[in-house]
């Protein structure tokens, strides 16, 4: 019997019995109570809380500008909805980099104000000291390496990271500090296939990928992304499941249509 299917809540101990025994994780991002209680009713085994919501929620061209107060926001939302998923919730820009004791003291207001069950955090080596810190306080760290969209404006563009073989070797090193230092689990975004297994194979530790190939431990996307609601959005790595953005646009243009018409309400939909 597959190992998520009979847990009654996803832990980080279930994705490493999952790593262990082969079976891939799911991971989807979730922003708000309505659409998390669908996802997680769904099945999916993870619900990361993303600072995506800088960008499909809020409208913004990064995710820089999203607070630390929004993700909690959007986090509580999240773990109201949610009865099995294992919830990440990411740490926004300028939270974590450059001092430690503040990183722990965003985390711990993260876990407390939220109910989330863990946080992920950007970057390799340079952010050693405040993943070990939030871990001193027994709060579960997911790592993030590759292309990390919190340091876009250092990348200057969203290509494909560590083509090259100096970025490949370092991100293969900043892996293994990421597990040595007690990350539970690490999300490679947009990198060669062929790397992104070598990572998978040559660590312990869960490996979630977002163009990064099959040869790793689990897949995420961005919820909005795969349903197709965000239709302006295509790259390489993303399969959309649906097309909402038409289907949604069909629903409103009828309704503005019987209400014009005077059709909507109808006998049968008034008192």
């Amino acid at each position: 019997m597959s190992v998520h299917s009979n847990v009654k809540r996803v832990t980080t101990h279930t994705l490493q019995e999952m790593k262990n025994s082969g079976q891939k994780i799911s991971m989807l991002t979730g922003y708000d109570f309505s659409m998390a209680r669908i996802i997680d009713a769904s099945g999916i085994d993870v619900i990361l809380v993303g600072d995506s919501a800088s960008n499909v929620m809020a409208g913004h061209e990064t995710t820089l500008p999203i607070t630390l107060d929004q993700m909690i926001y959007h986090a509580s939302s999240v773990v109201r909805a949610c009865n099995r998923a294992l919830i990440v919730v990411d740490m926004p820009f300028g939270t974590y980099q450059g001092n430690s004791k503040e990183a722990l003291s965003n985390a711990i207001k993260i876990m407390k104000e939220t109910g989330g069950h863990s946080v992920k955090l950007e970057g390799g080596r340079e952010i050693l000291e405040s993943i070990s810190r939030i871990l001193t306080a027994g709060i579960p760290v997911m790592g993030h390496l590759g292309l990390t969209p919190q340091s876009i404006y250092k990348f200057g563009t969203y290509v494909v990271r560590a083509k090259e073989e100096e970025e490949a070797d370092q991100l293969i090193e900043d892996a293994k500090a990421l597990e040595a230092a007690g990350c539970f689990a690490i999300v490679l975004e947009k990198i060669p296939a062929e790397l992104a297994t070598k990572v998978a194979k040559s660590i312990s530790i869960p490996i979630i990928g977002i163009g990064a190939g099959n040869g790793v431990d689990g897949q995420v996307l961005v919820v909005h992304d795969m349903l197709g609601i965000n239709n302006e959005f295509s790259p390489r790595f993303l399969r959309k499941y649906n097309n909402l953005y038409e289907q949604m646009m069909t629903a409103f243009q009828e309704y503005i249509k019987d209400v014009k018409s005077g059709d909507f309400p109808n006998e049968n939909e008034q008192y």
